[in-house]
């Protein structure tokens, strides 16, 4: 019997405050972060390729993707790893805007990934140990962890520390993003160059502060506004302009907090709820037609 194909979601995460380390021997950077999964994410049906050639084969398919897909890698550690099954065919709808600071290539990774622990619908015949899977998410990039159980949470290390925290208010967003995308090595390496990273004691500091502000369930970033700095921002700007003005405009219509998402280059504000992110979003100029209204998800897990 053929399974029926899964339905996935795969939430954006929205980074609340991104504070970084200064850059490792390793290349990597420390950093200290509220991560927050919206309802804006991609959809992915996984289920069995009909006609498999002959020895089997996976097939991803992604239109709004040229090129190599992480998911790619993802299914091919997963079969590397001892996860057994009949070839799968990975269709992704994109709605994350892509190379835009939102975790959208991490969240289909995270999200392919979840379903080996689980035996999800019967497509595998053997779940693998979830401390295998975060090992296979750490190597395809420090975000993919965190999203396996796409939630709120405090995030440091690389990416690969994470701890949950309660859920915040499901506060209205209103992403703009750059139709030019900016890859996050180039971000890191233009912060490098204008100093604009921290010290490891103002890391942990920082680290501490999230941590506070984020202990009771309905906590509201907007409260705080001056914990909520992105470290990357000047780097974004000083790659993509126009982001300045952006983070002006979003002020100007009311936005409790205007920031650069990630390593950017979309900008989000921050509204009473998604009632509030539509009427703003309607007082933007023409020029940024593109706007997505979204809101935080406050729910817990996959």
């Amino acid at each position: 019997m053929v399974p029926e194909p899964i339905v996935l979601h795969a939430p954006a995460k929205l980074n609340l405050g991104l504070r970084v380390g200064g850059r490792r021997d390793d290349g990597m950077h420390q950093i200290a972060s509220l991560f927050v999964p919206l309802l804006l994410g991609d959809r992915i049906t996984v289920g069995t390729v009909r006609e498999p050639p002959v020895g089997g084969a996976d097939q991803v398919v992604c239109p709004a993707v040229s090129g190599p897909n992480i998911v790619e890698p993802a299914l091919a550690a997963l079969r590397r790893g001892g996860w057994r099954g009949p070839p799968l065919r990975v269709e992704i709808e994109k709605r994350i805007p892509i190379a835009a600071g939102l975790g959208g290539g991490s969240a289909d990774a995270a999200a392919l990934l979840s379903i080996a622990a689980t035996e999800a619908g019967g497509i595998a015949r053997r779940a693998l140990p979830r401390a295998q899977v975060a090992e296979i998410a750490l190597r395809l990039g420090a975000d993919v962890p965190s999203q396996l159980s796409p939630r709120a949470q405090l995030v440091g290390g690389i990416g690969e520390v994470f701890e949950p925290t309660p859920a915040p208010r499901s506060l209205g967003v209103v992403l703009i993003p750059n139709p030019e995308g900016l890859g996050a090595g180039q971000v890191y390496a233009t912060a490098d160059r204008l100093g604009s990273t921290i010290s490891a004691t103002e890391l942990a500091r920082a680290s501490e502060r999230m941590r506070a502000l984020s202990a009771n369930s309905g906590w509201d970033p907007r409260d705080t506004p001056e914990a909520m700095v992105n470290d990357l921002e000047p780097a974004a700007c000083a790659l993509r302009p126009a982001i300045a003005e952006v983070l002006e405009i979003l002020r100007e219509i009311g936005a409790g907090v205007a920031a650069v998402s990630g390593s950017g280059p979309t900008v989000y504000g921050l509204f009473d709820d998604r009632a509030a992110a539509e009427i703003a979003a309607a007082a933007l100029p023409n020029r940024y037609a593109a706007a997505i209204v979204t809101a935080i998800d406050p729910g817990v897990g996959r």
